[in-house]
């Protein structure tokens, strides 16, 4: 069935309720008395609750309330946020220094909104000890407590032991606050050329390539710690 309303001669019953086009309530009119107003008015005669007894019907300009209504769609398209899971990968006896690089990752997912899946991999007698990737766990999940919760406590799953972190923020937050973040920066580029061109040539470099290619990967297809 059509999900587009009934308009003008395409509605078949003897009399409607009317609203006219500003809203106002017209009152039981007979179908022909609805169709003739339209027609002084210039507008559509348009069924806009077809269950009611009688049916609601509505003098507007169907044209432009089509538009109008696909544009809000679009809009409300384009600002929609997808949540994304994305996966780091560690070990239970991981380094310092590679622990550190992958909290990092972690922090800027959950800051933009996204969540993490956190799998710990046990190899050979490793998998006797599942303490160990548990404490692991626990010290990134309260590592990470400003930005995120535990949304889904450690669990074993054979060989991996997984848990999901949930931001904060909604993903919608995240990207407002990007958007601004991006906006300020380039406001600030522009107003002073060398100092931002002066800050690029000097900054560290935080993240190996190949750090950022792990990090950047989706849920399952992380690289390993």
């Amino acid at each position: 069935m059509s999900a587009e309303p009934r308009i003008n001669d395409r509605i078949r019953v003897p009399e409607v309720r009317l609203v006219g086009p500003s809203g106002e309530q017209v009152g039981i009119v007979p179908l022909a008395k609805a169709l003739e107003l339209a027609q002084e008015y210039d507008l559509d005669l348009v069924e806009v609750a077809a269950n009611a007894r009688p049916p609601v019907c509505k003098l507007m300009d169907y044209g432009k309330f089509k538009y109008e209504s696909a544009m809000k769609a679009r809009e409300a398209r384009k600002n929609q946020a997808h949540t994304v899971i994305k996966e780091m990968k560690l070990r239970p006896k991981i380094d310092p220094h590679d622990y550190d690089t992958k909290k990092g990752h972690v922090v800027r997912f959950l800051k933009q909104g996204d969540k993490v899946k956190i799998t710990i991999m046990f190899r050979g007698r490793e998998q006797s000890r599942p303490e160990l990737g548990y404490r692991l766990l626990q010290r990134l999940a309260e590592d990470v407590q400003d930005l995120g919760f535990v949304e889904s406590n450690p669990k074993q799953d054979g060989r991996n032991m997984i848990m999901v972190l949930g931001p904060h923020k909604k993903k919608t937050e995240a990207m407002a606050e990007a958007r601004q973040a991006q906006e300020a920066r380039k406001a600030d580029a522009k107003a002073n050329p060398g100092k931002s061109q002066n800050a690029a040539d000097t900054a560290p470099a935080t993240d190996t390539a190949e750090d950022e290619a792990e990090a950047e990967a989706p849920a399952g297809a992380s690289a390993e710690a």
